[in-house]
């Protein structure tokens, strides 16, 4: 068993190394930053590692050993699922590990900006103590925190707003129609999350479907008063529709971990504001998510590539189907793992 990882700017790789070991497979550490070295690099492979390769359906016809994808991370979108699919590939994320880390990130942000708290710093450093550049400044009680996209991470940060004192509200795709909770929380609709929302913190996944949900006429029926914390995913809210809000005065600031380019670029308006947080997608990080990450990740083409259903796949009709990996056992093996 051979599994490669396309690219990844980890610090160790002892977490895969262990679990590899543990299975008799070979690790190969890689770093391919175009398609033509990817496919150089896994054409023996079994199973590949990835962080933000982009996995097309191109480059699944150069592999044909491939059996599992394994993506470093819950969003998908960098691989091509449905090609994937068709080709009889498993494609393995590990959708929970960073639900903890990546909902105190969107708390952290939230009360940044809320509070002030980067404007007051850089002032207290350049030697004032004036509370005017930050006014006003609000309590959480009776202030309204919308949550969109009402998944594990959405859910454990409208937890802990909740326990801050905010009014919870959230939309989600998924909530019943009717439904007066989902999750736990009090279900709106999206207009009416947007016109009420004080802390509007954006948790749905990107798709077709979400890019560019938070746009600009989602963003002119927001009030002046609110600020849009983003730890999903870059391409959901529009960039260039939230500066000009900025610029305007129409929302009253910003905290954002994902960006449309990564890399954001040092020009970026955004990094003009200071009222805005800017943090370089690292939300899903702690100590705990670093190791669980990586531990399944891995443990999971491990298992595809040795006949066992993984405990996290996208596709799993897959591993049932007549074809290229008929061989791997039925989607109930493993299961209990």
């Amino acid at each position: 068993m051979r599994i490669l990882t396309t690219e990844c700017d980890h610090d160790t790789f002892d977490a895969e190394q262990a679990v590899a070991d543990a299975a008799g497979a070979e690790l190969v550490v890689a770093q391919a930053f175009d398609d033509d070295t990817l496919v150089a690099n896994c054409a023996d492979a079994d199973a590949i590692l990835v962080q933000y390769a982009q996995i097309t359906a191109e480059v699944m016809d150069r592999l044909p050993r491939l059996k599992a994808i394994g993506r470093y991370g819950v969003g998908v979108d960098s691989v091509d699922v449905a090609a994937a699919t068709a080709r009889g590939i498993a494609v393995c994320n590990v959708p929970d590990y960073g639900t903890e880390a990546v909902s105190d990130h969107a708390i952290a942000m939230a009360l940044a900006v809320a509070r002030g708290i980067p404007r007051l710093d850089r002032g207290v450093r350049a030697g004032s103590f004036d509370l005017v550049a930050v006014r006003p400044l609000y309590q959480t009680r009776e202030r309204v925190f919308g949550v969109l996209g009402l998944g594990r991470i959405g859910a454990a940060t409208a937890r802990k707003a909740a326990g801050l004192g905010y009014e919870v509200i959230g939309y989600d795709v998924a909530a019943p129609e009717g439904a007066e909770t989902f999750h736990g929380v009090r279900v709106v609709s999206l207009d009416e999350l947007l016109r009420r929302s004080q802390v509007l913190s954006v948790h749905t996944p990107l798709t077709d479907e979400t890019r560019g949900l938070v746009g600009p006429a989602q963003i002119a029926t927001m009030r002046s008063d609110a600020i849009i914390v983003n730890t999903a995913r870059g391409g959901i809210v529009d960039n260039d529709a939230l500066v000009d809000a900025l610029r305007e005065g129409r929302l009253a600031g910003a905290a954002i971990d994902c960006h449309t380019t990564e890399p954001i670029p040092a020009e970026d308006p955004l990094t003009a504001f200071d009222n805005v947080v800017l943090t370089p997608h690292l939300a899903w990080y702690s100590e705990e998510s670093y190791v669980e990450l990586k531990r399944r990740t891995i443990a999971n083409v491990v298992d595809v590539v040795a006949g066992r259903h993984p405990r996290d796949i996208l596709n799993p009709e897959v591993l049932g189907a007549p074809g290229r990996n008929a061989a791997f056992g039925s989607a109930t093996e493993g299961a209990t793992r």
